[in-house]
């Protein structure tokens, strides 16, 4: 298959980069619940348990069920098409979903959001990655590096 969509940057990051990471939160929402409270509250003075209790490890379980899910729709579904035009629509809801995700922090404190040099890995992959993720997505939404003259030549019209 032929493809509309430049390997880099955007296949590489959201073919391969983005799934794997997603998958790496997956990892530790599930089965290391303790160490990924802790970490995404580092800032927070507030101790975590060492085991969270029923409701917070479902939360984390369904957590991590959605990271899952996130890696695999990104990872079948794009690599399974050249059309622009679904890429588009698929990165379009990522993009809200990265917004979302971002609001989740805010409990955090808005230092957070920019404070780069008090963040630990947690905070790098919920902020930080996430602020790269959504700058990825808006620049391929707004065809950035897409010559979208051959991407309609080769039937991935652009909408």
């Amino acid at each position: 298959m032929s493809s509309n969509i430049p390997f880099f940057p955007y296949r590489l990051f959201f073919l391969y980069i983005e799934p794997l990471s997603a998958l790496a939160g997956a990892y530790y929402a599930a089965l290391r619940p303790a160490e990924y409270l802790h970490d995404l509250v580092a800032t927070n003075s507030a101790p975590i348990a060492s085991v969270p209790d029923v409701p917070t490890h479902m939360t984390l379980y369904q957590l991590a069920n959605l990271y899952l899910l996130f890696a695999l729709n990104e990872r079948l579904v794009l690599s399974s098409t050249s059309s622009v035009k679904t890429w588009k629509r698929l990165l379009f809801g990522l993009l809200v979903a990265d917004f979302g995700h971002l609001l989740t922090m805010v409990p955090a404190g808005l230092d957070i959001f920019w404070r780069v040099w008090t963040w630990n890995a947690m905070a790098w992959g919920s902020v930080g990655f996430v602020y790269m993720g959504a700058t990825m997505r808006i620049c391929f939404l707004t065809g950035l590096g897409i010559n979208e003259r051959a991407a309609e030549a080769k039937g991935g019209k652009m909408r």
